[in-house]
């Protein structure tokens, strides 16, 4: 006569089972906190999330957009024509500004009508569309060692070097790199070098 078949796993090898099932979760857990951990020191130390307040910098950026900017990456290359930077604000410290970067130390900036000439030439600005571009002019100024004329894409509603004058280095604190909401706006920002004409 046959004997039934006990198909129930054993104790061993249910116990067996279960500290496997134990380690892989302990593995996957702490695997996930050093990945956390990890994310938080880069965005704490190498870079910030920060919200967009106003159309200054429109198209590019609208109001109430968050972005991440890299507070490092001047510690490694100059600042650029083009840069899209945020910046204490100098004629208050406790806020933030966030421009482009017109004009580096040494060149001299001069609007006639809404055209941005930099040591005589005129600035090629893909990035100003003609319904935010307005016909402002200013005198002919040479930027200060260490500091930068800044402006902002949306000219015509944009409180920028024309009005505060140029921004010295150190007060810039960062380079916007990358939109994160909203999601339909998610990825990294152009790189828009500004060329001379």
């Amino acid at each position: 006569m046959e004997q039934p078949v006990n198909s129930s796993p054993q104790p061993k090898e249910q116990g067996a089972s279960l500290s496997t099932i134990r380690a892989a979760v302990m593995n996957w857990t702490r695997d996930l906190l050093i990945a956390l951990g990890l994310a938080a020191v880069i965005i704490v130390f190498l870079y910030q999330p920060v919200k967009v307040e106003g159309t200054s910098m429109s198209p590019l950026l609208t109001d109430q957009e968050r972005i991440f900017i890299n507070k490092f990456v001047y510690r490694f290359e100059p600042i650029q024509r083009g840069d899209v930077v945020v910046f204490w604000y100098p004629r208050d410290k406790s806020k933030s500004f966030i421009k482009r970067v017109i004009a580096l130390s040494g060149d001299t900036v001069e609007i006639q009508q809404g055209r941005v000439l930099v040591n005589g030439k005129e600035l090629d600005e893909p990035y100003v569309p003609a319904q935010f571009a307005d016909r402002s002019s200013l005198a002919p100024m040479r930027i200060p060692e260490g500091s930068f004329f800044v402006l902002g894409d949306h000219r015509n509603s944009s409180n920028d070097s024309r009005v505060f004058g140029p921004v010295p280095g150190d007060v810039i604190y960062g380079k916007a790199v990358f939109v994160y909401w909203p999601v339909e706006r998610f990825g990294a920002l152009p790189v828009a070098g500004s060329e001379l004409q």
